[in-house]
């Protein structure tokens, strides 16, 4: 019945999303289904949805809308909303949009198969139960032959104020060591050279795994894994995000610092430069910890790139209070920062308190925020003016075919003359003769392609 059928994913959010479409991506492969570029020509639609802030959830909306009218005109389409908007309004989506087939949490995206079948036998399905998350059999249809995301642990514990995730991706449940392993043994097979390991609140991997040490110490946390996963033959790179400050450990910088293949990057959100909001917000760290977090990473690591994520306009964030965050911003000097202004989300404590703020303050310190967030990645893009980088190819550059681009291992997007169908998946010595805020451009060195496949 799925054979000859084309299906297409469009994915909004976060680095976890763009894995579960993947994994879902693979599962259709696995049914006969055919990958379609383009949504109108495909019977099989899924969105892959994000709820962390409103505009995504209104765009979810929007596009949905459009195929639900094709639908009244051609029944065989196949209409699929997954992710966290799914989790989140669960049945209420069927009575918003009737012509869906199929609302699905993140939790199930392994379950795509078998929901699908019951789709087509005829019935119309929700799958939002909270589920304990089967381990991953799946073969994803990455989206890159070069680098590949790796799920060590899904769902999240926190209890953030204003964060909907732990709502809609549940409780935190970690693979085991060996799984892992064993995925990223795979992708080297495979040729894949650059591996980002994936967590909503990563630092928590292994909590929730048996097993304690002599000392007391649980037996898993995020820096074993990567003391095991370390040493996997064809991996050059290895990546982990996203990060909490309240659990980032010394112990974790040092073996970022020790393991030669972990990259420089770190990706650490903040939220807020300010104590107070910070409370409010129940992070369960001050802004002074989250400084001496840096300064640790710079000390062992001085040339390690830093990103982040920041609200701006909380409910109840003073002038004085969002002045922090900016000091913070100013002395720190991100090499990247996904800013937002507050967005109050259904089900989460801070969505009902009454001092919102307007949405005219909201643009103001937005805008005044992303300002000083370009003149400070400009400044820290300085560094790499004149140097050797490692440029790890990927593709070609959209707007150039003459270029390919790839990452450095601080994670900057650099652009050079060369051709992809030599250099994909190498890494390359590239001479940086342009700097800008948020990438790079150089000459490639050819005669020191470091990594020679």
């Amino acid at each position: 019945m799925t054979a000859s059928r084309k299906y297409h994913i469009t994915t909004f959010g976060c680095q976890m999303n763009k894995a579960d479409s993947e994994r879902m991506a693979g599962i259709l492969d696995e049914m006969g289904l055919i990958w379609e570029e383009d949504p109108y020509q495909a019977d099989v639609i899924l969105y892959n949805t994000c709820t962390i802030r409103d505009n995504a959830e209104q765009k979810v909306y929007s596009y949905l809308g459009r195929q639900a009218k094709r639908k009244q005109t051609d029944p065989n389409l196949t209409l699929i909303v997954a992710g966290c908007v799914a989790q989140q309004e669960g049945e209420q989506l069927l009575r918003r949009v009737p012509e869906l087939d199929l609302v699905m949490g993140p939790q199930h995206a392994n379950r795509l198969g078998d929901l699908l079948e019951q789709v087509l036998a005829g019935s119309q399905v929700v799958a939002t139960e909270p589920i304990h998350i089967v381990e991953d059999i799946t073969k994803p249809r990455r989206d890159s032959t070069v680098t590949a995301w790796v799920n060590v642990i899904y769902g999240c514990n926190e209890r953030c104020t204003y964060c909907v995730v732990p709502n809609v991706r549940g409780v935190e449940q970690s693979r085991t060591p060996e799984a892992i392993r064993a995925e990223m043994e795979e992708l080297a097979a495979q040729g894949f050279k650059e591996v980002t390991l994936l967590g909503q609140n990563i630092d928590a991997y292994g909590r929730d795994l048996p097993g304690s040490l002599p000392d007391g110490r649980h037996k898993h946390t995020l820096t074993d894994l990567l003391y095991f996963v370390h040493d996997v033959p064809g991996i050059d790179r290895i990546r982990f995000a996203t990060s909490h400050p309240r659990y980032f450990t010394e112990r974790l910088i040092q073996a970022c610092h020790e393991l030669p293949k972990v990259c420089e990057h770190f990706h650490i959100p903040f939220q807020s430069g300010d104590n107070e909001v910070l409370k409010a917000m129940a992070r369960g760290y001050t802004q002074e910890k989250y400084r001496r977090i840096i300064d640790k990473i710079r000390e062992l690591m001085p040339d390690a790139s830093i990103s982040a994520d920041a609200i701006v306009a909380f409910p109840g964030e003073t002038e004085e209070q969002f002045e922090n965050t900016l000091k913070l911003v100013a002395d720190i000097g991100f090499d990247q920062l996904n800013t937002a202004a507050y967005s109050p989300r259904p089900g989460t404590p801070a969505a009902l308190w009454e001092n919102q703020l307007s949405e005219e303050v909201k643009r103001d310190r937005l805008q005044r925020l992303n300002r000083l967030v370009e003149v400070k990645a400009a400044e820290r893009s300085q560094r790499y003016a004149g140097r050797l980088e490692e440029v790890l190819v990927e593709d070609v550059n959209p707007k150039d075919p003459s270029q390919v681009m790839g990452r450095t291992r601080g994670n900057r997007l650099t652009f050079f003359k060369g051709d992809l169908g030599e250099l994909k998946g190498k890494t390359v010595a590239v001479k940086i003769t342009e700097v800008r805020a948020f990438s790079l451009t150089g000459e490639p060195l050819l005669d020191r392609v470091l990594v020679a496949n």
